[in-house]
């Protein structure tokens, strides 16, 4: 496969210079580098400017609610294991709206890969403070500036026992797509957040800023104590890591620990039903 194998006639609708940008490019080019063919993918999306993405790759996709991708991704997964199925969603998106969805589909392990463009703010509604706006930061709507702390996913992530966990920066495009080859290729659930610059509506984290303010580490990602205290840099004080943060053996996936492929591994979008089993499920119910 060659990145160009997932390009697709669209008209884009992001702001020129906008941080998707290349975060569509270092996708296109970790999928090709792990020779994954369109129509074995599955990108699923919410709403927002993250979740224009699926629809300028070309690929099977579904575009859901705001804030409910998740449980949507790990249902195609569970029915068809064989997919690679990737969720890709914004902070406000994700962290905001998905949070419930966020931190329950951590626990449950599934094997999917989640990008969250992360440029903390809302870039579709007209650029509201999300989950992850840096304290100060004013907005039409926050006009005397942000007064909550942002939100962590990194640590939440890590602390609710995902085995792989990473950060970008958009401005990186080789270096993302190198994490993202170590995210995709992850058995079991893995989180990449994005540093996204919105260059439309948050003028404070902009590219240089992101530059300014992040650093690569090198600390050794299998040791989660360290990772989690990794997680906590940049948010009161010093610059955000970049890169692997965390990641250990992925384990039992949540496909693998469901009932219906302990004795038949066939996928069950290949099964045949029975209608009357069906059938009957339905008027023993209507009887209790």
């Amino acid at each position: 496969m060659k990145p160009e194998d997932y390009d697709v006639e669209a008209d884009v609708a992001w702001c020129p210079g906008c941080g998707n940008f290349p975060i569509l490019r270092s996708l296109k080019m970790a999928l090709a580098e792990l020779d994954i063919p369109p129509e074995g993918l599955v990108l699923v999306s919410g709403i927002g400017q993250a979740g224009k993405l699926p629809q300028y790759l070309r690929c099977n996709y579904f575009n859901g609610l705001h804030g409910r991708s998740l449980p949507a991704a790990v249902a195609i997964k569970a029915v068809n294991p064989e997919l690679t199925v990737i969720d890709v969603s914004g902070d406000g998106c994700m962290y905001g709206e998905g949070g419930n969805h966020f931190i329950h589909n951590i626990r449950r392990n599934p094997d999917i890969t989640n990008i969250v463009h992360d440029n903390m703010v809302y870039g579709l509604t007209k650029g509201q403070a999300s989950p992850t706006s840096q304290p100060g930061l004013k907005t039409p709507v926050q006009v005397h500036g942000v007064f909550e702390k942002p939100f962590n996913p990194l640590a939440v992530a890590i602390s609710l026992g995902a085995t792989f966990v990473a950060r970008a920066f958009a401005g990186d495009v080789e270096k993302t797509r190198d994490i993202l080859v170590e995210a995709i290729g992850h058995h079991g659930y893995s989180l990449v957040d994005i540093f996204q610059p919105c260059v439309t509506f948050n003028k404070v984290n902009t590219f240089q800023w992101f530059r300014e303010h992040t650093y690569y580490t090198d600390h050794d990602a299998s040791d989660r104590m360290l990772a989690l205290e990794k997680s906590l840099e940049g948010y009161d004080s010093g610059k955000f890591p970049l890169g692997i943060i965390y990641h250990s053996e992925g384990g039992q996936s949540f496909e693998e620990n469901l009932s219906v492929y302990r004795d038949d591994s066939e996928p069950l979008w290949k099964r045949r039903h029975d209608p009357d089993k069906l059938k009957a499920l339905v008027e023993s119910k209507r009887k209790l």
